[in-house]
């Protein structure tokens, strides 16, 4: 006999997570089930570069700013690791990334008896239960069948793959989201075909904080490599982090940017854009322009940032990529060669356009059940529920993907994180008497 629950989670990550905490500590008695594709509890877990850290003030973290007084918050974590003078003895301003990864870790075990870890939903579909009442029916890569009263989608979104890489299917192209796995893979390949020797040249592509990461670690890794990072943009530009900017990262703004018409959705977007896209923190942009300044003293240049470039074409062959490139402002061509290239690129957000996702891709199967606006973006309620074409269609929650309706708070970082889930426990609870 298939098995429903309340409430089945899919994915397994910060937001749900941040969830699956508000659902314990609020007292509400649900029958709750997650979902999780990787085998185990992580967090950015390809991009654990040594020195990184995160970009939220440590305080917004899976519970303190909806509690406070929580046992699962990163000061509590420190504490019980006996780990908490020490860090505040750091003389930094964030978190190193490794560290927050393991305390996401460390509140992820908490909760093992509601995860099933490795295993990977195939379909999700719309369907009823032995009472003939609806139900979301889930299928597992385990050939589990679920059924579930109300859905809540975690998944994180999608990375984004621009042309012409989007048809380049090649180990030696691959995106960040898979960066320390990548490289191993590349040593494999050069091993195997007798080419047992450091990358002579690497390529990144953008101009986000990840990519400055990854230029910086890149050269640390391979010294005697020519690291090129090519920048849509002019060149790289330094994050907002005005105060009053920040403050998009609060729930008041949150409301504010859901009632506003979405053609002033649109222009909030492009003044918000450089608090979190396409810039990053100035203490890497520093270190980076610190790096190339002294190799050009020492007439050793191996380290370069080429702004107002795109990449029109690409040849993948046994040793590496040819990127063909132009010089956006001028319209002269460049030829590069590298042994591989690392796309930091970004997420799909949700919407309409090229670079956006309809819908995350794991309801694809059921998206006609739900409810579009005249600018073709998916209608999701001020709790995140995704408002469905007919009234009896089972409560669905998007968790952490729903930036296109709720702003720039809700892309993907902890800021709001905790709050978030405390409104959707709230709707399971009313949802699910």
């Amino acid at each position: 006999m298939t098995r429903c629950h309340d409430v089945l989670g899919i994915g397994f990550g910060p937001a749900n997570l941040a969830l699956a905490i508000a659902l314990e500590e609020e007292g509400y008695d649900l029958d709750v089930r997650f979902l999780e594709a990787r085998p185990g509890p992580s967090w950015q877990s390809a991009m654990m570069l040594d020195g990184s850290d995160i970009q939220n003030h440590p305080v917004r973290d899976l519970v303190s700013l909806r509690n406070p007084r929580s046992r699962y918050s990163f000061i509590n974590y420190l504490f019980e690791n006996g780990r908490l003078l020490e860090h505040l003895n750091l003389p930094v301003e964030f978190p190193l990334r490794k560290e927050y990864a393991q305390y996401v870790t460390w509140a992820a075990g908490h909760f093992e008896r509601l995860v099933d870890y490795g295993v990977r939903v195939t379909d999700v579909s719309l369907g009823q239960d032995a009472d003939g009442r609806p139900r979301y029916t889930v299928t597992t890569s385990a050939g589990e069948t679920l059924q579930a009263r109300a859905l809540v989608v975690g998944t994180g979104r999608a990375p984004f793959v621009p042309e012409p890489f989007d048809t380049a299917l090649s180990p030696r192209i691959f995106h960040l989201t898979s960066y320390l796995p990548s490289l191993d893979r590349i040593e494999e390949l050069n091993a195997a075909a007798g080419r047992d020797r450091a990358p002579r040249a690497v390529t990144v592509i953008g101009g986000s904080q990840s990519a400055v990461e990854l230029t910086l670690d890149l050269a640390r890794r391979y010294p005697k490599a020519q690291v090129t990072t090519l920048v849509r943009s002019l060149t790289l530009r330094e994050k907002d982090t005005s105060p009053f900017s920040e403050e998009g990262y609060f729930p008041d703004f949150t409301d504010y940017y859901y009632r506003a018409p979405r053609e002033r959705k649109d222009a909030i977007d492009g003044f918000m854009r450089l608090t979190n896209y396409s810039s990053a923190d100035g203490d890497v942009l520093r270190e980076l322009y610190r790096l190339i300044y002294e190799q050009r003293l020492d007439n050793d240049q191996r380290v370069f940032v080429s702004g107002s470039r795109q990449v029109r074409s690409l040849d993948v062959h046994a040793d590496g990529v040819r990127l063909d490139v132009e010089e956006l402002n001028t319209g002269e061509s460049e030829r590069h060669e590298a042994d591989f290239v690392v796309l930091a690129t970004g997420f799909r957000d949700l919407g309409p356009a090229p670079h956006q996702e309809r819908v995350p891709a794991l309801i694809d199967g059921i998206a006609d059940d739900f409810a579009f606006d005249a600018h073709g973006h998916l209608s999701v309620g001020p709790d995140y529920e995704v408002q469905p074409v007919r009234t009896d269609t089972p409560a669905l929650f998007l968790n952490g993907l729903c930036e296109s309706s709720h702003g720039i708070g809700d892309a993907g970082s902890f800021s709001l994180l905790s709050l978030r889930a405390k409104v959707i426990a709230e709707s399971l609870k009313k949802r699910l008497p």
